[in-house]
């Protein structure tokens, strides 16, 4: 242990998801720092907790778990040991299952991460296109020779005359080509983000795309059929590990080892005001669910609160950091789940399913007559989730919103039968076939790379001269990281803490420039 750490110190950590759980799980291991963790949820996770619906587990979004980092493999490793025989549904169904030699029976034991293969579509022009987009017979005989024949001179095009890239819409053009831009892109993320491409910085690309192209589309093609041995990017990955009972069962174990080694955890307790002193946060007020407050003073205080929300707090900050943290932009979230008794969306591949049902565990929808943005179906994820799996089945609907809007403004019930409409339009199932469900809204769920986004250096570098402040995870950082980067940021917090590294570190997490590749 590093001198600096006295036999006193306390960690007080904002936020229970996958960045303060890493960190208080880290840190907890030290013996002489005090972790205390208070979320204004009821349970950890955040927005990758599993939730509950008729008694069945379901995910807010397709949170699987990938990564190339080694570290964050052996976290998973050590915490879920991966399935060393097949899963329920892979007996049942005869399907080869991903396994590891010597690992848990998953029908035997319950602490098991699953290797689940992953397999995704887009629907679009009524018809199914497989995601990533392939080079295949299918996608030619969907679009047309006409439409393909339009995409492949507009690539050609993008190939030898680049545009500046000042926005998410040039970077995706150059990559992409105009004409599958418009296809596949253009529409999908005006409605994820409710702006136009125009008007999105090209860090979110940058940030979520990195190295995929129609040049990589075409070498994975090729390497597949000729068994050739290269990266692939992980947004072209097949397989992605899950927990045998959701992420939340990951994060319930992190937690629970964490408070077998001291470490406090409160509930639906809220961060509500920072006091700041000489360049250090000196008192920190929570306020729990009944009332009461709370005041703690941390010798290290961990924030995964949205940064926005974070100065807000702060009882001394000078006002252009005030306003350049009033400017940076989120996107908020829905999640509408169904239970089902019929699902129509039929098995047309040759992956073998129980009861035929499409082997999708996810579907985005580019219809532009639709509202929803993607399906989940749940029991392509894990078999254990579903009680009654083998004849219901558990899908999700994911919307896209901002706070007061007029899709934010419906009630649950409203958005429960928005929802029902859209799937009857889209043939997935109709109404009396739903028989439980439930609605989940997340504020500033996804930090945003509009045109506030430009003020995000004047926050860190305030932030940055706070000494005993650390910003970690989506939020913390205002940067869309996957799981694996939140992991990694809570990490390497503790490390900043116990070795008196360079807070400039945590910023470093996700910022490679090649996409995040599987090992």
């Amino acid at each position: 242990m590093d001198e600096h750490i006295s036999n006193a110190c306390m960690a007080l950590i904002a936020g229970a998801g996958p960045a303060g759980l890493a960190a208080a799980w880290a840190l907890s291991k030290q013996g002489n720092i005090q972790v205390v963790v208070v979320d204004p949820l009821p349970e950890a996770g955040g927005m990758s907790r599993t939730v509950k619906i008729d008694g069945n587990g379901y995910e807010l979004g397709p949170h699987r778990l990938f990564t190339k980092n080694e570290e964050i493999l052996d976290l998973w490793e050590n915490l879920l040991h991966t399935q060393g025989a097949p899963a329920k549904d892979d007996i049942l169904t005869g399907r080869v299952a991903m396994t590891k030699p010597g690992g848990p029976d998953p029908e035997k034991t319950d602490e098991v991460m699953l290797k689940r293969y992953r397999f995704s579509r887009i629907y679009y022009l009524k018809k199914f296109f497989d995601y990533p987009i392939k080079l295949n017979l299918r996608t030619i005989l969907n679009l047309g020779c006409g439409n393909t024949f339009k995409a492949g001179v507009s690539y050609v095009k993008s190939i030898f005359r680049k545009r500046p890239e000042t926005s998410l819409e040039d970077f995706m053009i150059n990559r992409f080509g105009l004409v599958l831009y418009g296809m596949f892109f253009e529409h999908y993320t005006q409605k994820v983000w409710g702006k136009h491409p125009s008007e999105i910085s090209k860090d979110w690309g940058t940030q979520r795309i990195k190295g995929l192209s129609i040049t990589k589309l075409i070498w994975t093609a090729i390497s597949k059929i000729f068994h050739i041995r290269a990266k692939t990017e992980t947004s072209l990955t097949d397989y992605y590990y899950y927990p045998k009972y959701g992420c939340g069962q990951l994060w319930r174990k992190m937690q629970t080892e964490a408070q077998s080694r001291g470490a406090i955890f409160s509930f639906n307790a809220r961060v509500t005001k920072l006091f700041n002193q000489n360049g250090r946060i000196t008192n920190v007020e929570v306020v729990h669910a009944d009332g009461r407050k709370e005041l703690f003073s941390p010798d290290y205080f961990i924030s995964s609160i949205p940064l926005q929300e974070l100065v807000a707090q702060l009882d001394s900050a000078p006002e252009n950091v005030r306003q350049a943290a009033q400017q940076l932009e989120y996107r908020d979230y829905i999640h509408v789940a169904y239970v089902l008794d019929q699902f129509n969306l039929k098995n047309d591949t040759p992956i073998p399913t129980v009861n035929n049902i499409c082997p999708d565990s996810w579907i985005y929808i580019q219809d532009k007559e639709m509202t929803m943005g993607r399906i989940q179906v749940m029991n392509s994820w894990s078999p254990y989730l579903i009680t009654n799996w083998q004849k219901e089945v558990v899908i999700g609907l994911e919307y896209f919103a901002s706070v007061g809007d007029e899709l934010w403004r419906k009630t649950d019930d409203e958005l429960i039968t928005f929802g029902k409409e859209e799937l009857a339009k889209l043939h997935v199932c109709e109404p009396q076939h739903v028989h439980a469900a439930k609605v989940v809204r997340i504020e500033k769920a996804y930090p945003a790379y509009f045109k506030g986004y430009s003020h995000l250096d004047t926050v860190r570098a305030f932030a940055d001269t706070l000494t005993n402040l650390y910003c970690v995870g989506r939020n913390g950082q205002h940067r869309y990281n996957n799981m694996d980067h939140s992991l990694l940021s809570g990490l390497e917090c503790a490390r900043v803490i116990t070795q008196g590294l360079d807070k400039a570190v945590l910023w470093r997490v996700n910022t490679d420039e090649s996409y995040q590749e599987v090992k």
